[in-house]
């Protein structure tokens, strides 16, 4: 297992906040390269951060940064982003799929085009990145791809309520166990990374439950530090995996959790899609 991320190319999608951004940050402080594979070009008064302040926020930390206005249902978008990177760094070691749409209603408030929009983005989307970097990746000397989505515990109560966004994120887990069995020869390691709580991102705050909801989440940098030791292992001994964040640390050696509460003082919140027989390292109260 290498200790460090120096050098090594990362192509994340919807990097430009959260915990996209925290992801490239961690790496970042390595001294890695992070291409930020987003929409966002423009500020927009809803949502901070563009492609462009994330690139700032990345060289700061000490990285290299590449900005790339890409939208991930774009093929033609997608194939070149992966190009102009392998271009500028030398080539791509890990890929993160966490460009993600989110629109939590059951099948009668849930109309096609938003079903389409998930299903594109987080479905179809990883499976082309992940489809288009493999030729890349094939040459690099510890590759790994990363899926922002959920183990494949096939509840019904997982599904019941937005049946739409339960398929589309799941539709991310199913590219993982395939894609993991499909590379494997080729030492191309694919996981998913799954966050025990909600995590304090744009998403918490302005769909899922706001002001209180960010206080009872972790902060983005419990996921970066997960993604930093998945990406550290060999990847021809780590694939395949569902990963819950804390679990995973904990596994790693680390003990001390409370620094990545919002509030101290206020319970944590657990996410959706973690199955029953997942029990938390550190108490969530």
């Amino acid at each position: 297992m290498t200790e460090t991320l120096r050098g090594k190319v990362l192509f994340i999608t919807g990097a430009s906040r959260g915990i996209g951004l925290a992801i490239g940050l961690r790496a970042a402080r390595d001294g890695a390269c992070v291409a930020i594979a987003a929409k966002t070009a423009e500020p927009n008064p809803k949502l901070p951060g563009t492609i462009y302040s994330a690139a700032e926020e990345i060289e700061k930390a000490g990285g290299r940064a590449l900005p790339l206005v890409v939208d991930v249902r774009d093929e033609a978008q997608v194939a070149e982003a992966l190009a102009r990177t392998a271009e500028a760094f030398g080539g791509i070691d890990i890929v993160v799929n966490n460009a993600s749409a989110i629109f939590l209603a059951d099948s009668q408030r849930t109309d096609m085009k938003r079903f389409d929009l998930m299903h594109q983005i987080n479905a179809r989307g990883s499976y082309m990145v992940s489809k288009l970097a493999a030729p890349w990746l094939e040459k690099a000397a510890n590759p790994h791809i990363l899926m922002l989505s959920p183990p494949l515990d096939m509840k019904e109560k997982w599904f019941a309520a937005h049946t739409a966004y339960s398929m589309a994120k799941f539709g991310m887990s199913l590219a993982v166990l395939g894609l993991a069995g499909e590379f494997r020869r080729k030492g191309i390691a694919v996981n998913a990374l799954w966050p025990r709580t909600t995590i304090a991102t744009s998403a918490v705050q302005n769909l899922l439950g706001g002001d209180a909801l960010m206080r009872a989440s972790r902060k983005p940098d419990i996921i970066a530090d997960a993604a930093h030791a998945i990406f550290t292992s060999p990847s021809r001994e780590l694939t395949g995996q569902f990963f819950i964040d804390d679990t995973l640390l904990w596994e790693r050696g680390v003990r001390d959790f409370e620094h990545y509460r919002v509030d101290p003082s206020v319970a944590l919140q657990q996410d959706f899609f973690v199955p029953d027989d997942s029990v938390a390292p550190v108490s969530l109260k």
